[in-house]
C-alpha cells in the first residue's frame, strides 16, 4: 500500500528525519519548509497524507490546515499535525481546524507507521469515490455541489457508546447529549455488535477493555460486517496502552482518546469523525444517485460497458500521475452458450447474477467491477501489480469453480468455471487505452485455448 506524503516543517533536521523514516517504508516523500510552500505543493501534487508542523513562520500549521480543509479540492486529504506541544488546548485547536490526528515529538516510529497505514486506507476509499463521481458527471450525471455542506451538518448524528465504566459513559453522554440527536449507551460488547449492525450510527465510541473481551475484538467485529465497515470507530484507552492503540488502528479504529477524558478534545474528535463519515456518505450518495440507470447493467447491477470505458480513462490517468501500478483482468464464463442452449436464457441470466455476486465479494471496494459484454466481466485493480492481480484472480477462479450454482428451480445445480486474462498498465496506455484492454483480452484468449478454467498473465 503506497502513498505520497508531504512533510512540512521549517527545521531541516526534522524534515530529514521524517523523510528517512518514511522512505524506509517505501513511501514517496515530498517536502516543504513553510506554510505557503506547502499550500503550493498540495495544489500541484495532491499528496495522500500531510505531516504538518504547527510552529512555522509566515503561516502556522493551524492556518494551513484550516485553509486546506475549507477547500473542496483538498478537504479529503488527511492531515497529521506534528508538534512539540503537549497541551490539550493545542490538540483541540488543531482538530477544530480539521486535523485528522496529532503526533508529538519525538515521534514514535510504530505509532507513525500505524497512523499512516490507517489514513492511507481511508484515503484510497475516498479517492475512488471521488474519481467515480467525476466519471458520473462526465457521462451525464449531476455533479454534487453540496457535499461539504452536508458533511458539516452533524447535529442530527447518531452515536453509539460501548463502555462498562458507568461513570465514564455518563460523562460522555453529558458532554455530547446537547450536541447530537441520539447518544446510545451500552455496556455489553456482544449486544453492541448486534445493535451497531442493525442500526445506522454515524460514530461508535468504544472502550479498549471489557471484562469478557477486549475492544480490539469488538472493533474487528464491526469492520468485518458490511453494515459497519465504514462507520468510524473512536477508541478510549489509557496513556500506557501504546501497543494496543497501534493494534487498534491496524484492525480498523479511526481514532483514539486517552482517559481521563478532556471534554474539549472529546467534542473536537467526535465532530471530526462524524464530519468525515458525512463526507463519505455524501460522496456515495452522489455516486449512486446520479445517473444510476445510465451507468449500471440492469441485469447484474454492476457497472456497464459505457461507464467502464469512461472510468478506465480516469483511473489510468490518475495512476500515471501518481506513479502507481494498475492491473486489469477480464473474466469469461466457460461454455456459457451451452448453459443458454440447455437451460434457457432465464437460467443464464440468473447465473450471471450469481457470478457477479461471487466476484464482487472477493475484490476490494476500490476495485471497479463491470460487465464487459455477454458473459464477460472486467475488474480494474488500482495500486496492484501483476503478481497481486494473479493472486486475486486465482482466488476468484477457485471460488467460482468450487461451489455449484443453484438454477432457477432451486432443485438443480450446475458447475461453472471461468477463464481469466490479466494485464498490467504501461506508461503508453494513457495515450491508447485500447492497448491495455487488448493485452488482457489476449491473455484471456490464451487461457481459453489452454484448456479453460485458468488464469493467464504476462
Amino acid at each position: 500500500m503506497t502513498a505520497k506524503i508531504l512533510v512540512v516543517d521549517d527545521v531541516l533536521s526534522n524534515v530529514k528525519l521524517l523523510e528517512a523514516r518514511l522512505k524506509a517504508e517505501y513511501y514517496t516523500v515530498i517536502v516543504a519548509y513553510d506554510g505557503e510552500e506547502a499550500m503550493d505543493l498540495v495544489a500541484k501534487q495532491q499528496p495522500d497524507i500531510i505531516l504538518l508542523d504547527i510552529m512555522m513562520p509566515k503561516m502556522n500549521g493551524f492556518e494551513v490546515c484550516k485553509e486546506l480543509k475549507s477547500d473542496p479540492l483538498t478537504t479529503h486529504i488527511p492531515i497529521i499535525m506534528v508538534t512539540a506541544l503537549h497541551d490539550a488546548h493545542d490538540r483541540v485547536q488543531g482538530i477544530n481546524a480539521g486535523a485528522d490526528d496529532f503526533l508529538t515529538k519525538p515521534i514514535d516510529e510504530t505509532a507513525l507507521s500505524a497512523r499512516i497505514k490507517s489514513l492511507t486506507r481511508l484515503k484510497m476509499i475516498i479517492d475512488e469515490l471521488r474519481l467515480r463521481g467525476e466519471t458520473n458527471a462526465e457521462i451525464g450525471g449531476v455533479a454534487g455541489n453540496s457535499i461539504m455542506d452536508y458533511s458539516n451538518q452533524i447535529f442530527d448524528a447518531n452515536i453509539l457508546v460501548v463502555d462498562e465504566d458507568v461513570f465514564q459513559a455518563e460523562q460522555i453522554y453529558n458532554v455530547l447529549k446537547h450536541r447530537f440527536r441520539s447518544i446510545k449507551i451500552l455496556s455489553d460488547p456482544v449486544e453492541a455488535l448486534k445493535v451497531g449492525i442493525k442500526d445506522n450510527y454515524d460514530l461508535i465510541i468504544s472502550d479498549m477493555h471489557f471484562s469478557k473481551t477486549d475492544g480490539l475484538r469488538l472493533c474487528s467485529g464491526f469492520r468485518s460486517k458490511v453494515e459497519t465497515r465504514y462507520t468510524p470507530i473512536l477508541i478510549l484507552s489509557e496513556d500506557y496502552d501504546k501497543n494496543n492503540l497501534v493494534k487498534a488502528l491496524d484492525v480498523g479504529a479511526n481514532d483514539y482518546l486517552t482517559v481521563p477524558l478532556d471534554e474539549g478534545e472529546l467534542i473536537a474528535r467526535v465532530n471530526s469523525q462524524v464530519k468525515r463519515k458525512r463526507y463519505q456518505d455524501a460522496l456515495r450518495m452522489n455516486l449512486f444517485n446520479n445517473a444510476e440507470m445510465s451507468i449500471k447493467d440492469p441485469l447484474t447491477n454492476c457497472y456497464n460497458r459505457r461507464y467502464f470505458d469512461a472510468h478506465l480513462r480516469n483511473i489510468v490517468k490518475d495512476s500515471v500521475e501518481k506513479d502507481r501500478r494498475l492491473s486489469l483482468m477480464i473474466l469469461d464464463i466457460d461454455y456459457f452458450k451451452m448453459v443458454n442452449d440447455s437451460f434457457g436464457h432465464s437460467v443464464g441470466d440468473e447465473l450471471l447474477k450469481q457470478i457477479q455476486k461471487r466476484i464482487s465479494e472477493n475484490i476490494r471496494v476500490t476495485d471497479l467491477l463491470a460487465r464487459f459484454g455477454g458473459e464477460e466481466f472486467v475488474v480494474v485493480m488500482p495500486d496492484t501489480d501483476t503478481s497481486d492481480a494473479y493472486t486475486i484472480a486465482e482466488r476468484i477462479r477457485k471460488i467460482i469453480a468450487k461451489e455449484p450454482f443453484i438454477l432457477a428451480d432451486k432443485n438443480t445445480t450446475h458447475n461453472i468455471t471461468v477463464s481469466i486474462g490479466i494485464a498490467e498498465m504501461q506508461g503508453s496506455d494513457l495515450n491508447d487505452i485500447k492497448k491495455f484492454i487488448v493485452r488482457a483480452d489476449k491473455y484471456l484468449y490464451k487461457a481459453k485455448n489452454s484448456g479453460r478454467n485458468r488464469v493467464i498473465t504476462s
